[in-house]
């Protein structure tokens, strides 16, 4: 069906609702808008799907969430799992609750059990929350940190990691197959809720999430003193961190947490911010003001669905702030638990640290030092989560840490998605051990980069929107993929890894061997002296995004190379 066919029976169907239709006739005589809301359906991807909310197929709405859970549900009951119920959470954006109402009641339809939160929580809660009830699967509505005229709808499976291979691939055929929206299933909620397929869940589940992270303090005593002293900036960027993150703090000893009021309540406009993300220099302005005010340690940030922590320190020497990339916030944390652990004789012999392709080569560093597995996944936390189920299936390995450099973090394995929560109450303990020793945050991070090395990562993103950017994403691949480089500015390349064809080559020796790794369309190339780029589309946006790490002598000898090492990609990828 083409586009204006779409159109014509979305504004004329009695199934679509009245407000539904009044927005798409507004639309008469504006073809490009017609166009990008109706050439294709909303992509359910590996993780759910994520787009612009309003009326059309290429939209979030009512009607795409309810054919997305459609499609969960008939795979669900094929798998024969439909007694165990799926967890709902969502977070502050707009029309997340209504959309959590949406799939509760089409998988209620169906005759699967929905638990869903009596208000806003953050997705590592909904994680902990599908295994604690011991449901089949679990939803989260959110579009995590993009601009506010986004939403999302992301799936997890059982173990509370999202969706992996080959389930995801499952569900997704199951939701393709679903091209009739008269065909989904919903019900009244009332019906719902008296026949015992709607389940409103809350205080319990909060309780014993808090109670899971206070067991992963190391040092409860150096709290109890430092918490007095140690002052903490937070901000939940209007989002589900504010009661949750203050929880926790309090009820491990800190006093001093002041919160950003403009940005404290849920607000799915994000009035304060462009763009909600703790990555953004901008979502830090009126913490960094109240920080001064207050003259606070550290500053915290969190994005809407609190998986994603940015963080601030005091740099004792110049008296500013500094900012923490993902990388460096998951190393402090990383070298913090290992250093102590390590003292206390608690470091497993078999532990693991895990990353992603595209964090950190430190990493590497750390774990040799602690004398601990390094493993490598692909992008997004889901194989992390991937890897703790298996431990668990095999006893191979023991889950010490997992990060990625995107400003996710996992402690414990209580959640199997990157959880900001936990990382907030442990970088505090952190940096309540550090000032014990007269060091801020940032002094730490630069006693950590002289002890593996000044290693510098960058990441340059191309947005790329509608048809002719999709199509020029597959362009830039393309070229790159076919004309493999052996030299990147002052680097010779000794590897090319590409992860679509599930090859790794060496350029000396024309040697080729497996990845190891799931299918995927990304390139990635191994440099000289610790240096790699990598290149791929992202999953939920309309861009492609150039990664980049160097390992220098310094600060200004990194920056140099990365500089250098950035154009010298971005020149090739022309």
């Amino acid at each position: 069906m083409d586009y204006k066919t779409s159109y014509e029976k979305w504004c004329k169907d009695s199934y679509f609702d009245e407000a539904t239709r009044n927005e798409l006739l507004a639309l008469k005589g504006n073809e490009a808008e017609i166009e990008d809301r109706f050439y294709k359906d909303l992509e359910f991807g590996t993780g759910g799907m994520r787009g612009i909310i309003g009326a059309g197929t290429n939209r979030l709405n009512i009607y795409t969430i309810r054919k997305a859970t459609q499609g969960l549900a008939n795979f669900i009951i094929k798998e024969g799992t439909q007694n165990k119920g799926v967890a709902i959470a969502y977070d502050s954006r707009r029309m997340s609750p209504e959309f959590a109402d949406e799939a509760a009641l089409c998988l209620a339809a169906n005759g699967i059990k929905a638990y869903v939160f009596e208000s806003l929580r953050p997705t590592p809660e909904l994680s902990f929350a599908l295994r604690t009830l011991g449901c089949t699967a679990g939803i989260v509505v959110t579009a995590s940190h993009n601009p506010p005229e986004y939403n999302g709808y992301k799936v997890y499976w059982e173990d509370g990691a999202q969706v992996t291979y080959p389930k995801d691939n499952q569900i997704i055929t199951e939701v393709n197959n679903v091209t009739d929206f008269h065909t989904v299933k919903t019900m009244d909620k009332k019906a719902a809720e008296a026949e015992g397929l709607y389940q409103v869940i809350g205080k319990d589940i909060d309780d014993k999430y808090i109670e899971e992270l206070k067991k992963l303090v190391v040092h409860p005593e150096i709290i109890k003193e430092a918490g007095k002293d140690l002052k903490i900036v937070y901000t939940p960027l209007h989002g589900t961190g504010n009661i949750p993150a203050r929880r926790v703090l309090k009820e491990i000893g800190f006093e001093n947490v002041y919160v950003v009021k403009e940005q404290e309540l849920p607000d799915g406009n994000f009035p304060t911010v462009s763009y909600p993300n703790p990555e953004a220099a901008e979502a830090f302005a009126l913490a960094l003001k109240l920080a001064k005010e207050v003259d606070a340690d550290i500053v915290l940030a969190t994005d809407p669905d609190a998986d994603r922590l940015g963080v601030y320190a005091k740099d004792s020497k110049t008296g500013e702030y500094v900012s923490f990339t993902g990388n460096m916030s998951g190393m402090l944390i990383c070298e913090y638990l290992m250093s102590q652990k390590q003292a206390m004789g608690t470091l497993p012999a078999n532990g693991a640290l895990i990353k992603t392709i595209v964090s950190t080569n430190m990493a590497d560093e750390v774990a040799k030092s602690y004398n601990m597995k390094l493993i490598e996944v692909l992008t997004g936390f889901k194989f992390i989560g991937e890897q703790i189920k298996m431990f668990e299936e095999t006893h191979s390995n023991e889950y010490v840490f997992g990060f990625e450099e995107s400003y996710g973090c996992l402690v414990g394995t209580h959640a199997r998605d990157k959880d900001a929560i936990v990382a907030v109450m442990c970088l505090c303990e952190a940096a309540a051990y550090y000032k014990a020793k007269n060091l801020t945050l940032w002094d730490q991070m630069i006693n950590i980069f002289d002890k593996y090395g000044y290693f510098r990562e960058g990441l340059h993103t191309m947005t790329l929107k509608g048809i002719s950017g999709a199509q020029e994403i597959q362009n830039i691949l393309e070229r790159v993929r076919n004309n493999p480089p052996t030299v990147l500015g002052d680097y010779k390349v000794k590897e090319v890894r590409d992860y679509q064809k599930e090859e790794i080559t060496n350029v000396a020796t024309k040697e080729v061997r497996p990845t190891g790794l799931p299918v995927s369309n990304v390139l990635y190339y191994d440099l000289e002296d610790s240096a790699w780029c990598c290149v791929r589309p992202s999953g939920t946006e309309p861009k492609i995004k150039f990664y980049f790490g160097v390992k220098g002598t310094s600060f200004e000898d990194a920056n140099e190379k990365l500089e250098a090492l950035t154009k010298a990609m971005l020149d090739f990828a022309k």
